[in-house]
């Protein structure tokens, strides 16, 4: 397992798996975040070859809700 140092900052820790069924199971760290079915998991696969690494990465963390919105506090250094 890669230390935290070395690791990728484009890798956000998103997955996906294609079920039989023809569902895509889109995982953060290994556990299932959002499944998508039917019109979506198919223009899902679709841009899936169509992508890098980087832009897929985004793209499931907006499936699956998870991203900055920019309305996160800067930090300590702000005066409040």
């Amino acid at each position: 397992m890669k230390s935290d140092s070395t690791q990728d900052p484009e890798d956000l820790g998103f997955r996906f798996r294609t079920r039989k069924s023809g569902d895509v199971e889109i995982l953060h760290f290994g556990r299932v975040a959002t499944t998508l079915r039917g019109k979506p998991a198919v223009a899902f696969l679709a841009e899936v070859t169509d992508s890098d690494e980087r832009t897929l990465q985004q793209r499931m963390a907006r499936l699956t809700g998870n991203y900055k919105r920019g309305n996160e506090r800067r930090g300590s250094g702000r005066q409040r």
